[in-house]
């Protein structure tokens, strides 16, 4: 080995380096891959979670067929 040799310079040999950074790709795809799955298992939660806060709102909306408008004190527990 020579004190002048680049390839001594620059570190492990390209072949090395190519595959820690195949290596590295890989893994990020991976990751990638489980990152987008849990985005798109989340949004199916938060539309379900939307929808039902949809129908919520309608059945506690004044203007829903059959309800009449309510006192608090119709609010209040029993033991009161």
């Amino acid at each position: 080995m020579h004190a002048h040799d680049p390839e001594a310079a620059a570190g492990p040999p390209a072949s090395e380096r190519l595959d820690a950074l195949e290596i590295k790709a890989s893994y990020a795809e991976d990751l990638l891959e489980q990152l987008n799955l849990t985005v798109y298992r989340q949004q199916q939660q938060i539309d379900a979670l939307q929808r039902k806060l949809r129908e919520l709102e309608e059945r506690q909306s004044p203007d829903s067929a059959g309800s009449a408008p309510r006192s608090l004190r119709d609010e209040l527990p029993p033991h009161y």
